[in-house]
């Protein structure tokens, strides 16, 4: 695996956070990545040619 550093809004991270203490995920970095999984399946599944149309600022 490769090491990625971004920025998150503090909120987005006490989420998470949250996430990891309740169980639902092990970790920060597994959440994380099961987002970006979920988001390139949910690409995939409208097809790659078409707009991408998830792109927000925070």
């Amino acid at each position: 695996m490769e090491r990625v550093t971004l920025r998150i809004p503090k909120q987005q991270i006490e989420e998470v956070e949250q996430m990891v203490e309740t169980g639902e995920f092990p970790n920060r970095s597994e959440a994380i990545r099961s987002a970006v999984r979920e988001m390139l399946n949910e690409q995939q599944a409208e097809g790659r040619d078409s707009p991408t149309k998830h792109w927000a600022k925070v």
